[in-house]
């Protein structure tokens, strides 16, 4: 007999009024620090391992996902834990332990900001 419970998952929350990191690309120039942050996530995104560990726990049931769980990209699980944390410290993930198991997720508002980046600006009225 087994004395584990289920404990419910906390949703984070969702807000409309995501600030993402830079304007649109087409909307002004970047600053130092915009560019200095831009350049931080797409370079973590541009190993295809990181991309796929990235796509592997946006695209996971519940929007979260244990290191047990995506860990089969190819590489060695040191060599995973090495891109997560990439990933993490650019601000694209954030991760949680849970027992002997660390859980990634992608926040949404991250999902947002990426998409706000690249699309077109609003013409001005």
């Amino acid at each position: 007999m087994s004395n584990t419970k289920v404990l419910p998952l906390l949703q984070p929350e969702v807000s409309d009024s995501v600030t993402p990191c830079c304007p649109p690309l087409t909307e002004r120039p970047f600053t130092a620090e915009e560019a200095e942050t831009a350049a931080r996530m797409f370079k973590a995104l541009g190993d295809p391992v990181r991309l796929r560990l990235f796509s592997a726990v946006a695209s996971h049931e519940g929007g979260e996902a244990c290191v047990c769980d995506i860990s089969d990209v190819g590489v060695s699980q040191p060599t995973v834990s090495h891109h997560l944390k990439k990933l993490k410290d650019a601000g694209l993930l954030t991760s949680e332990r849970r027992g002997t198991w660390v859980y990634y997720r992608v926040e949404p508002s991250v999902l947002t900001a990426m998409g706000k980046l690249l699309t077109i600006a609003p013409a001005a009225a």
